[in-house]
Parts: C-alpha cells; structure tokens; sequence
C-alpha cells in the first residue's frame, strides 16, 4: 500500500458517497495536523423515507449528534462535498461489495487500503428507530446469549443490557476504525485474524457481539478469547460458541494470571470492579496492546485512601460529605489511570458508556498504543504533583511497577 494524491482518493469515495444503491455506511473521523474539523465524527447512510431515498448525515460534536436528511441529487451531493472538503483525517467507506479505508498522512497524501466482501451485504435503509442497529435484534447472537426469544424478538427484561451491547460495538467500531487507519492496529487477515481478550467476561455477552460484529458486519477476521475466574462461565461460553460456530475460545483464571498463548492486540475490560479493572489495565500494559476499552466499576480503593489522607487545602469541603468523596475517588482515580496509560506511550480518551446493572458509572477508558513509555516530562510530573498532593497510591501504578522492566 503505498501513498496516492488525496485530491484522487477522495475523488474515488466521492463516487461511492454518491451512490445510493451500494452504499452501505460512511465514517469520517480524526482531524488532519495542524487543522481543525466541524465534527469530531460523521457517518453517512442511505435512508428511504415517506419523501424518497435521502443521505443522512449524523456529525458529533463534543457533547451530542446532529442528524440531517439530504434529497439524492444536488442535496445529497452538495453535503458530501461539504464534508470533503473537511480536514478529516480518516475516512472508512463501506460499499455493498468492498470496504475502504482512508488515511491522510502529515504529507497530505492518502493511504488506501481496500478489501473484497466475500458475499454482498444487503443494505437496510429503515429509519422508523432512533439509531441504526449494529446488529439486528433479531442477529443469531442475541438468541444464543439470551437477549431476544425464538423469534428474534427483544426480552423486556434485557432491554438494558441489548442498549449497553450496543453502545458498546458502537465505541469499539469507532475505536478500531481510527487505530487502523492510523496505522496503530493492523488491519488482519485470515492467516492472522486480531486477536482480542475480554478480562472478566462473565457470560461473554459483549464478548460474543464483538466477534459477531467484527467479523460478520466489518469483515475482519478476528479470534477472541474470553478469561473469567469460573469454571462454570468457561464452559457455559464455550457452548455458546459451539452453537454459534465462531471462533472463540474461553479459559480459567484471573485477570492478572491468566494465561494465553499470544499476546492480544485488542484488550476489553468492562466494568471489571475496584482494582480488577487496574489488573486489566497491567496486562494490557505488558501485552503491549494496541487498543485497550475499559469502563471501570466501583472505585473503593482511592476512596478508602482518601477517608484516612488529610485532605490538601483548600479541598476540605470535597471530602466533608460521603457522596462527594466518593465522586472525587471516582474522578480522580480514571484521572490518574488516563495519566499512567499516557506515560505507559498509549493516547488516552475518557468518553461516555451506558452503566452495568451493578454501577451507576458511565466512563469508558479508551486507549491507543502510539509510542514507547514516557521517562520524564509534563505528563510525569503533572501525575507526580497529583498523587503527593492528596497522598495517595493508585493500584495501578503498584501494578505497572511489577512489570519487567517498570521497576
């Protein structure tokens, strides 16, 4: 794959944009160095409505998404050129028969890596519902999991979990698009499928999705493992997997012990509780991960620290009353795992989850694998003046410094 003038490659996405038969879904994401973009993100899709087939248009600012619906024709056209002409720095175009992937190099050049579908998709163009489902309800995934009854019809009882499953291939999808675009995730073959690991499955709801949506939707292949401390959850996963017929495998053990076979290039870890979640974290760390989600639960070890710290002026007043102690513990804790990921050479985001049954928190930990470990600096020093002020000593920072290497 080589570089090719970005004027031509926008051009050949332009077509596929353009064309309401084929096409399937449209993402553009990232910003270009040294530019600016009017959305974080955009994504496109054909839609048929009382009116006739329209583009709709679905751009992310930094705090919710807008939605608009443009006429195939000059509407349509005249929308894709306005975004074209958007710095963006990633573009993925999927097409009934073909899956591109676009990346804007510091040059200004394009990198353009297309892959064949091995069978042509059929494009849903509905818009009686409030977001375009990943995967359908009525997807064999979400029978074999429990979620929708033998008709493929949505349990009312699951329905929170179905919302969770679906926010969550919505961040992974986004997630992966930009890391391999950016050259930060490989793109996989069948020789060598991605290999992914969910630490604390459980009963592997979000496990399985991942791999249906991955493979079946995006066309990557992909291996997952799932590794939880039961014996049960492993063979009751794994039956789940024979019936579906997909290529995953579950083990025994703990997060911080687990053994697998390869290093994995994708770790998940969601809503794993109190410190499990900075287990998850280290082996991501001594992996080597190129991409790491994690929505962490329940954050009572700095909230413990902080009952028995004196606390710095002139914060008294945020650790007077329980509840707000409890939500500066939260904060600062995903705060100072954002900072020991970032010093650890990974991009860190913290962005917006739905929350588990268990926990009422609602943050993702998104992290991306761009260089090695910071020795010194800003990002050093911010991290070291924070834990001195509140005297205290996050979990994952003992954990990272049992890392060879990390001493």
């Amino acid at each position: 794959m080589s570089a090719e003038p970005l004027l031509r490659v926008l051009a050949k996405m332009r077509g596929h944009l353009l064309d309401p038969e084929t096409l399937v879904k449209a993402v553009a994401s990232g910003r270009q160095k040294g530019q600016q973009t009017r959305w974080k993100r955009v994504e496109l899709r054909y839609v048929d409505l009382k009116a006739g087939r329209h583009l709709q248009v679905t751009a992310y600012d930094e705090t919710q998404a807008h939605t608009s619906n443009h006429a195939v024709g000059d509407e349509a056209r005249d929308a894709v050129d306005g975004l074209l002409d958007e710095p963006f720095a990633n573009w993925h175009v999927e097409t009934t028969t073909q899956s591109h992937q676009v990346r804007v190099t510091k040059k200004l050049e394009a990198m353009l890596h297309t892959t064949e579908r091995t069978e042509e998709v059929e494009v849903d163009r509905g818009h009686d519902r409030d977001k375009e489902r990943l995967l359908a309800e009525d997807d064999p995934v979400f029978r074999a999991i429990g979620l929708t009854d033998a008709q493929g019809r949505l349990k009312p009882s699951r329905q929170a979990k179905y919302r969770q499953v679906e926010e969550f291939l919505r961040l992974l999808d986004a997630s992966v698009t930009e890391a391999m675009a950016k050259g930060q995730l490989r793109t996989p073959t069948a020789d060598e499928p991605l290999r992914i690991v969910d630490l604390g499955c459980g009963n592997a709801y979000l496990t399985f999705a991942a791999q249906r949506f991955l493979t079946s939707v995006r066309g990557l292949p992909v291996v997952v493992t799932g590794v939880d401390v039961k014996e049960q959850s492993r063979e009751h996963n794994s039956k789940v997997a024979s019936d579906l017929g997909v290529d995953a495998q579950f083990v025994v053990g703990s997060i911080s012990g687990a053994q697998l076979d390869r290093a994995p290039e994708v770790v998940l870890a969601l809503h794993a509780c109190d410190t499990a979640t900075d287990e998850a974290l280290a082996r991501a760390v001594g992996w080597e991960a190129q991409l790491v989600l994690a929505a962490p639960c329940c954050h009572h070890d700095i909230a413990a620290q902080l009952r028995k710290a004196p606390t710095p002026a002139p914060y008294a007043m945020l650790t007077r009353h329980g509840i707000l102690r409890e939500r500066l513990a939260d904060t600062l804790t995903d705060g100072l795992r954002a900072s020991l990921l970032r010093i650890e050479g990974y991009r860190v985001d913290v962005v917006q989850f739905v929350e588990s049954q268990h926990t009422p928190r609602n943050t993702m930990l998104r992290a991306v694998r761009t260089g090695a470990p910071v020795k010194g600096g800003g990002v050093r020093k911010e991290y070291d003046d924070l834990v001195a002020t509140w005297g205290i000593r996050p979990r994952l920072a003992e954990l990272l410094a049992e890392l060879p290497g990390h001493g």
